[in-house]
């Protein structure tokens, strides 16, 4: 049973997160006759599966280094901040004119929005390798079929979205507190750790949507 509450965790990170990869998808391989935009599909989400498991391997060895949860934490905030105030329609994406170069598209702009996707599974799974490639298995079929459909109903209902990034908040503080500097100063001041989480998660929702509403009128 403990492997529920984490796996159900990297299920609703992939689909809040996978969402972009669907629209890079869609776009660099438009332009392909049928047959080949179906290759162009498989092959390219295939392609950033495999970098998003290298990605893994070096946040993993990366985490061994001191303050690198810090780091870590406080990237995975920004990508909730992120979450919430960038517009979904800002995508600027060459296309693809032929099978490999569709490919080639999809996989190095997979690469270069992977890494919230990456880091996010790895803090849940609290750098479980099992649960780690389980996420990623998870998130191909997301991206392949499921993520057109998200990012509409995204749009339509925007509590996903504060959903996902409260998620995303709470876990880059658990990332936080596993800095043993940070987890002493907390002790040392006695806040619970759940006071602190949730105010993590209060200033990501507060700042975020403030934004996120000026953005809208």
């Amino acid at each position: 049973m403990e492997i529920i509450e984490p796996l159900l965790k990297i299920l609703l990170v992939n689909i809040i997160l996978s969402g972009d990869n669907a629209v890079v998808i869609a776009m660099a391989s438009r332009k392909l006759p049928h047959q080949l935009k179906r290759k162009a599909v498989i092959w390219g989400t295939f392609g950033a599966v495999a970098f998003r498991i290298l990605f893994v391997f070096l946040v993993l060895y990366l985490l061994k280094m001191p303050w690198i949860h810090l780091i870590g934490g406080l990237l995975l905030l920004f990508i909730a901040y992120k979450l919430l105030v960038d517009k979904p329609d800002n995508h600027q994406l060459k296309v693809g004119n032929s099978l490999q170069e569709a490919i080639a598209i999809i996989v190095f702009a997979d690469i270069l929005m992977s890494l919230d996707n990456v880091l996010a599974i790895v803090a849940i799974s609290n750098s479980q390798l099992m649960l780690i490639i389980i996420g990623i298995m998870i998130s191909i079929p997301i991206i392949l079929v499921a993520s057109g459909v998200i990012m509409k109903a995204m749009e339509k209902f925007p509590s996903i979205v504060y959903g996902g990034a409260a998620l995303l908040a709470w876990t880059a503080g658990e990332m936080i507190i596993k800095e043993e500097r940070i987890l002493q100063l907390l002790e040392g001041y006695q806040i619970p750790t759940t006071m602190f989480l949730l105010v993590l998660i209060l200033f990501i929702l507060g700042v975020g949507g403030i934004r996120r509403r000026n953005q809208i009128t």
